[in-house]
């Protein structure tokens, strides 16, 4: 077999495999990207709620700095 035959197999052979995982990835953006707008139809609307039960923003921060310290003293006591 001459070498340009083989050159020429292993390019068709190239075109075939790209162009099959090309056409894969194509639909499988597709078919994401009706699950997600399927999942957007099928949830329900939240309440939007103007009054916040939980702390606010600053107290939250606060408390989140405290644990976290509280977290790196007990562990670099406990490796002493």
């Amino acid at each position: 077999m001459p070498l340009t035959d083989l050159l020429l197999k292993g390019v068709e052979l190239m075109l075939i495999g790209m162009s099959s995982v090309f056409v894969f990835l194509a639909v499988l953006v597709v078919a994401l990207k009706g699950m997600s707008q399927l999942a957007e139809r099928l949830q329900p609307e939240l309440p939007a709620s103007e009054t916040s039960s939980g702390p606010a923003p600053g107290e939250e921060r606060e408390e989140l700095i405290a644990v976290i310290s509280a977290a790196i003293s007990r562990y670099r006591t406990s490796k002493r």
